[in-house]
Formats: structure tokens, sequence, C-alpha cells
């Protein structure tokens, strides 16, 4: 796929993106909507959020016996910088369920098909460059404040940081450096990966309907930034277990925040699906063991059947 490709899908110009001016309330509608979808898929959710609980624990883990005790906080929230991109399975359950299709766990998966994989794929790059670099500055503040050394125990560190002027020069510049990475992303990504997995318009297009909405809807667009910090704070206390109900929801929301932000145009939407080759694997259905993930039936085994 050429690198053109990337930057402009085929319907960059024929189609462009229609942003529509949204308010408050539609910020809130869309998290009542992607609790909504959490409720009716419960078991697929749980599935997916399981990845963002296990690395929450293992930067957790990492930083707290690597001697970066400074760094815990920083890479926990900067964990939210990269969640738009790792929740393109999510927006895929939701896109399906919003077509009355069957659903199954492994949907998620099907945005490896999608022709605007590639696109999606730069885009996540990039947060995972913003990510690297709000750590490094992160690491870099600390140093200026304290030195070079790490910390020696927990609760020595926290005890300075929330006692000492310096402890509380590093939470507000900190905080305000912080603020700005999250706000630069969520003004790049607010409704970029959505638009690119429901809509092959390539980055570019993408990422300016994000602005163009940051623009024309700035309350909306804050209120659902607001939404996402709340909850990812509330979700990461303790361990950050919460989020594995957290996670779901706002990316289910996210995807339901984009429907009310741009104009649907079905004629060019290119939904991802399963190769002809491939057997679709059993779809989930309701039962009282609903936390327990249908296998995939195996191709040798669809063969010898018929």
């Amino acid at each position: 796929m050429s690198a053109l490709h990337v930057y402009y899908g085929p319907d960059a110009l024929t189609a462009p993106a229609v942003v529509r001016r949204i308010g408050v309330g539609d910020a809130f509608a869309a998290l009542r909507e992607g609790f909504d979808d959490f409720r009716a898929m419960p078991s697929h959710l749980a599935f997916l959020a399981v990845f963002y609980v296990g690395a929450g624990i293992v930067l957790t883990s990492l930083s707290s016996f690597g001697g970066a005790l400074q760094l815990v906080y920083p890479l926990a929230a900067g964990f939210a910088l990269v969640g738009p991109f790792f929740a393109i399975g999510l927006y895929e359950l939701s896109r399906r369920r919003e077509l009355g299709l069957e659903v199954s766990y492994t949907d998620a998966f099907i945005v490896a098909n999608s022709p605007a994989l590639p696109s999606i794929v730069c885009l996540g790059l990039g947060l995972v460059a913003i990510f690297a670099a709000w750590t490094a500055i992160a690491e870099e503040l600390y140093v200026w404040l304290y030195g070079p050394a790490a910390p020696t125990s927990a609760i020595a560190f926290l005890q300075d940081v929330f006692s000492t002027s310096r402890g509380w020069l590093l939470i507000g510049v900190g905080g305000g450096v912080g603020f700005l990475f999250a706000l630069a992303t969520l003004c790049l990504t607010i409704v970029s990966f959505p638009l690119m997995l429901d809509r092959d318009v390539g980055l570019i297009p993408a990422i300016e309907a994000s602005l163009r909405l940051c623009r024309t809807s700035p309350l909306a667009v804050a209120s659902w930034g607001a939404i996402v910090a709340g909850l990812l704070i509330l979700g990461s206390i303790p361990l950050f277990i919460g989020l594995a109900v957290v996670m779901p929801v706002l990316g289910h929301g996210t995807w339901r925040f984009y429907r009310r932000a741009v104009e649907r145009d079905p004629t060019h939407e290119h939904p991802a699906t399963w190769p002809k080759a491939v057997q679709k694997p059993a779809s989930y259905h309701a039962t009282p063991h609903s936390l327990i993930f249908p296998l995939p039936q195996r191709q040798e085994d669809t063969e010898r059947s018929s």
C-alpha cells in the first residue's frame, strides 16, 4: 500500500467527513450508550479489558522494583495517551452491534483486515511517540528537582512530594505539562480512529476532522475529555483494577461520540470483513454462563461435518 494512501484514503476528496455541531449533552449521552454496549456485551469486553489491567499492573511493578518510583504516576497517566489506539477493537464491536450484526469476541480483531489499517497504525505510532516524550519530560523534571538519585522507598517519596515545596512544584509543573499532552492527544484523536475504521479517508483528513470538531464544538469535546479523565482516575484506584470496566465503557462511548459528531455516509463506509477462507467463529449468546467464551470452530471440523 502506498504512503499516499496512508495519509489520504480514496474517500478523502470525494466524500469528506461532515462534522456536526454538538453539545455537552451529547458527551453524556455517548457515555450512557457506551455503558449500554458494555452491559450488552460484558464477556467480550472483560476479555479485552484484561489487557488494560495487565498493562497497568506491569507498569507499576516495573517502576516499583526497577528503582523508578518517580515514574509510576507519569506512566499511569501517560497510559491514557495511547488508549484511543488500543481501544480500536472496542469501536468495531460497537459498530457491529449498531448495525444489528451478530457479535463475537473475535470480531474485535477483525480490524486487522480494515483497508485503513496502515493509517490507523500510523496514528497509533504517533501516540506512542507522544507517550515516550511525556515520560522523558517527566523524568527530566524529577531530575531537575530531586537530582539523579531514584527514590529509596514509596512512603518516603510520597511524604516528600506532599509535604515540601519542591514536591508541590513537581505536582504543579508535572500536572500542567501532562495536561498539555493530554489536550493535544484529545484534539488529534477525538474522532480520528473511529472515522478511519468506519471510512477509508486516510490519516490527514481524519485528524483534520478531529481538529474541526474541537473548533466547532469545544464544550462537547472538553466535556468528553473531562469524563475520560475522571473515569480513568477512578478506574486506577486501586491498582488499576477498575479499568476492567472503565476502559471498555470509554471505548464504546468514543464510538458513540463519533456517531453523534460526524454525519453518516453509508455509501462510503468500508467495514472490515472476515476473509472468505476463514470460518467465522461462533457468536456470543447471553446464557447463564455468559462469561464463558465460545470456542471458534476449526476449519477442518467444519469440513468433516459437511
